[in-house]
């Protein structure tokens, strides 16, 4: 009865699980639901997301990261060690050997968080990978060539660009935009345009179902309610597509800018490669509409999505644990 390493992509929006052997065998959003007067924890995951923004006044829905980092340790362990217990992965006598991902700017005392609340969680030996690293060894890239290979990972708290080459970042850059910020971008547009109030959930549904980046790429209309800001009553309005381009399009160039800053500092027998490449977006948000178009002409290079964006980290520490032995034994912090 031995252990199984496991393979964590601890992200701010989800929490997928890689268990050697078996594949991603979890998949929950990073939400854990509290009460606030005894501290207990009531729900974690899925349960818990369904009660965002539905809660009476002594139950709290957390998310317990933000920007990709821990912002409330005692909560991510709680949430860690409740999928962890989930999966039964624990041997007899044994724990765990865990790999976990992060974003490439965290500091050394965020890393130090993160691989103690793996620990704590049942962790025997955690080695941390940089995020962008293992999404682009899961969107199937062979970055362990000479060859560059060029990865953008959105995920809900940030985005990370860089340029891989002989199995190592060569240039990167992490910023703090994104799917979050989209949610709330589109949440204060419809705020400041039709004064009416609407939840995280209805933001997200907006993103998913009618938003796009790229002008013209998508034209279709839903239906939201809300609170109106006026009288204070529900209503229900209609936004396009049009409009959620307008409302993001600050936030994405964000994202063409961190990209165009990578490539800049890309040495130049690299950035030729890049061209016959192309750019490989992962993560949750290369899934909105007309983001590769949008790169793909700010970039003027080809730019691909993943096949299964969401699972890209996940898969590559799935592949990162089979190699363990191979790799090149860097503990980050």
């Amino acid at each position: 009865m031995f252990a199984r390493d496991i393979g964590i992509d601890l992200g701010t929006a989800n929490v997928l699980i890689h268990v050697k052997g078996k594949g991603i065998v979890l998949n929950e959003p990073s939400v854990v639901a509290l009460d606030k007067n005894t501290g207990k924890v009531l729900a974690v995951g899925e349960e818990a997301r369904r009660m965002v923004g539905r809660t009476p006044g002594n139950i709290v829905a957390i998310r317990p990261l933000k920007d990709g980092v821990i912002a409330d340790f005692e909560v991510t362990e709680a949430m860690l060690k409740h999928f962890i217990n989930k999966l039964d992965v624990k041997g007899l006598f044994t724990k765990p050997r865990m790999l976990i991902c992060c974003p490439t700017n965290i500091t050394s005392v965020e890393q130090k968080a993160i691989r103690e609340a793996a620990e704590k969680s049942g962790g025997k030996n955690v080695f941390l990978e940089e995020e962008p690293k293992v999404a682009a060894i899961g969107a199937g890239m062979d970055i362990f060539q000479p060859y560059g290979n060029m990865v953008v990972d959105i995920g809900g708290g940030t985005t990370d660009v860089a340029v891989l080459s002989m199995g190592d970042i060569v240039t990167a850059s992490s910023i703090k935009m994104a799917g979050d910020k989209f949610d709330s971008e589109i949440l204060n547009y419809i705020k400041r345009e039709y004064k009416l109030l609407i939840g995280e959930r209805t933001a997200e549904d907006i993103k998913i179902n009618v938003a796009t980046v790229f002008p013209g790429a998508r034209s279709e209309e839903i239906e939201i309610r809300g609170r109106d800001m006026v009288t204070g009553l529900p209503r229900t309005i209609s936004v396009n597509s049009k409009e959620i381009e307008e409302a993001l399009r600050e936030s994405v160039a964000v994202i063409v800018q961190a990209a165009k800053s990578v490539l800049e500092r890309t040495p130049p027998e690299l950035s030729a490669d890049i061209i016959d490449r192309g750019v490989i977006l992962t993560g949750g948000g290369a899934l909105l509409n007309g983001l590769d178009l949008l790169l793909a002409e700010e970039l003027k290079l080809p730019v691909l999505v993943a096949e299964a964006p969401m699972d890209c980290v996940a898969i590559g520490t799935g592949i990162m644990l089979d190699n363990m032995d191979k790799l090149p034994r860097k503990k980050l912090g």
